[in-house]
């Protein structure tokens, strides 16, 4: 699992480095797998508007743009073919480099040049190109409401430095694998309080029994012995706001909605898995309810997850599902 330094200390207070972090960590029982710091890999890059674009002279699949980057407009030459005048993309200035990647021996840096015989003055970017995890085919487009200008590590809400900790959690420890369970034991070490969310929910919100909406069909108990549901009415499905998509990007989660990146949240804060589905999508079970399935998943079965890649599952998986899928 992923961690990172600044969402530790929403729960405890610890004055280590993040060097000293990491020797904490070891000697909890975790290994560290990999240490990143961020907080400068964007500098340079701000959040742009593409003005024009118009087809290239001399190549059939680029474009030449305008674009303005806050302080003026200049000229962009582009592969991608995901955008449109009027959308807000990610531009690195000339003279800045794009953040560094695992295996990447020194930074590249953008300059002005040519590319076909005409002028580009920085760099429209993928969410590869910037380390993002987000499974786009072209540029990264970002939401109506960025401000043409910021500087993109203020959009993602990472204008502060943080570091992020890629941890392996040993079998014996499950207790570990959340970010409350991590912060728990620094407190026990350090003797300060652990602050624990506080969380209040009103009586009658569960007025109506959840058996009247959904069904839960446990095929198999021996993997998974006991599944709960509720049932939320009048949820509105929208972007998730800054500091949700920021937290959620740096432990490499992409965001997909409110109502996804709160559950993706919840887990790795809590270490209870959960999820979101759409009631109306649910099949109905032999009783004409919408019913929920666990079972266990068939040798070689395909599935296809939310970041639209189909994976290979084993005998060994459970899968929740519904009597159709």
């Amino acid at each position: 699992m992923k961690v990172t330094l600044n969402w530790l200390k929403q729960y405890v207070d610890f004055n280590w480095s993040p060097e000293e972090l990491t020797e904490r960590l070891t000697m909890l029982g975790l290994e560290v797998e990999g240490v990143q710091k961020l907080g400068g890999e964007f500098e340079g890059i701000v959040v742009a508007q593409v003005i024009t674009r118009d087809k290239h002279p001399n190549a059939d699949k680029l474009s030449v743009c305008r674009v303005n980057d806050g302080t003026g407009e200049r000229q962009i030459v582009c592969g991608a073919q995901n955008f449109k005048a009027g959308d807000k993309v990610p531009l690195i200035l000339p003279g800045a480099s794009l953040p560094m990647k695992p295996g990447d021996k020194e930074p590249f840096t953008i300059k002005v040049g040519k590319i076909r015989s005409v002028e580009s003055h920085g760099m429209m970017c993928s969410p590869a190109e910037l380390g993002l995890p987000d499974q786009v085919d072209g540029l990264l487009i970002l939401r109506e409401d960025a401000k043409v200008g910021q500087p993109f590590a203020a959009y993602l809400g990472r204008a502060g430095s943080d570091v992020v900790y890629d941890l392996e959690v040993t079998p014996n420890r499950p207790d570990l694998n959340s970010v409350i369970g991590i912060a728990r034991e620094i407190a026990a070490v350090t003797g300060n309080e652990l602050r624990l969310p506080v969380i209040s929910v009103q009586c009658s919100v569960f007025s109506e029994e959840v058996t009247k909406f959904v069904a839960v069909s446990l095929q198999e108990p021996e993997l998974c012995p006991r599944y709960t549901a509720r049932v939320v009415k009048g949820v509105k499905v929208g972007p998730s706001p800054d500091w949700l998509r920021s937290t959620l990007e740096k432990v490499g989660i992409r965001s997909i909605s409110n109502v996804v990146d709160v559950t993706n949240f919840v887990m790795l804060e809590t270490g209870q898995p959960l999820h979101a589905f759409d009631y109306h999508l649910i099949a109905q079970g032999a009783d004409g309810k919408p019913t929920i399935v666990v079972r266990r998943a068939a040798a070689e079965e395909k599935f296809k997850t939310l970041d639209n890649q189909e994976r290979s599952l084993t005998s060994d998986m459970v899968l929740i599902a519904d009597e159709q899928k």
